[in-house]
């Protein structure tokens, strides 16, 4: 899944991915000679229906890059969740049995500004770079299993590297440090407290706010603090879940519903974090199809 998830940048088409990856294997499965391991097998039918489903397929990405920064007035534009990369839940997405180190080196491939990252590569420098710097193959493997050339390979993986840092990511990322992961206790006190002075003071000067299917974004703690205590005040009063996103600390956001009722599912929000403050706000708002993947109950 995992893998998938990183090359197609949808947990949805991830699945779907994984589904005909089984059919391949067992339709081809009397062909198997066992030449390489089963894993490695099944991640080479499954890097084929990635790229076979990329190959007419529009790039995903963030509201962050579909528009410049938003302001609280700004009309929403909703757009269908095939606009945007979505979230992968951890459970999904990383498999259990990995040491702590390959742990934490999957655990940054997905998450999400990385994710966004990889949609800006063509399909098959996408698949060379995850195969390489995640899943660890060597080029002489992976020109194996894609009918090219080594020095294709080398090539390809040379510009999705470029790429990459042109848009400030590459592998390693930092990981989630421990006085970061108290900071995003401290955030989801401040909002279920609806605390917002409390709450804007842990965000980075630099902060977004983004809404899927919505393109509006916004930038900055005064801008989100005025969303809010404006038009998102509605958030006020809301109960949250934890759970875990792309390799980042994230809740289930429940809103109060009417009198008498109990609290409705709003959002699976996503939370990016460096140096000790909030930098991302992630709010996807398709919680129809999200909170069953993530285990999350239909209310509160």
């Amino acid at each position: 899944m995992g893998h998938c998830y990183r090359m197609l940048g949808s947990v949805a088409e991830a699945d779907d991915a994984v589904q005909e990856t089984m059919i391949r294997a067992w339709k081809a499965l009397d062909r198997f000679e066992e030449r390489s391991s089963l894993r490695t097998w099944l991640y080479r039918i499954a890097s084929r229906v990635c790229l076979d489903a990329l190959a007419d397929r529009a790039r995903r990405m963030r509201p962050m890059e579909a528009g410049p920064v938003g302001t609280v007035d700004d009309q929403l534009t909703e757009f269908p969740a095939s606009h945007w990369v979505e979230p992968v839940p951890d459970l999904q997405a990383l498999p259990s049995d990995a040491d702590p180190s390959e742990m934490a080196l999957l655990r940054e491939s997905v998450r999400l500004a990385f994710v966004a990252a990889l949609q800006h590569l063509p399909p098959k420098g996408r698949v060379v770079l995850l195969l390489v710097e995640v899943l660890g193959w060597s080029a002489a493997e992976v020109a194996a299993s894609l009918d090219m050339s080594v020095a294709a390979v080398n090539s390809a993986l040379q510009r999705a590297r470029a790429t990459l840092a042109s848009r400030g990511q590459s592998l390693p990322l930092a990981p989630l440090a421990r006085e970061d992961a108290a900071l995003v206790d401290r955030y989801v006190e401040a909002f279920e407290r609806y605390d917002v002075a409390a709450l804007t003071e842990l965000l980075h000067q630099d902060a977004t706010l983004s809404m899927p299917p919505y393109a509006l974004w916004l930038r900055g703690p005064q801008a989100i603090a005025s969303w809010l205590l404006g038009r998102g005040c509605g958030c006020r009063g809301s109960r949250l879940i934890r759970t875990q996103a792309c390799g980042s600390p994230a809740y289930g956001q429940y809103r109060p519903g009417a009198p008498g009722e109990p609290h409705q599912p709003w959002s699976l929000t996503v939370l990016e974090t460096e140096d000790g403050r909030v930098t991302g706000i992630n709010a996807f708002l398709d919680t129809a199809h999200l909170f069953p993947r993530f285990g999350l109950p239909a209310h509160l």
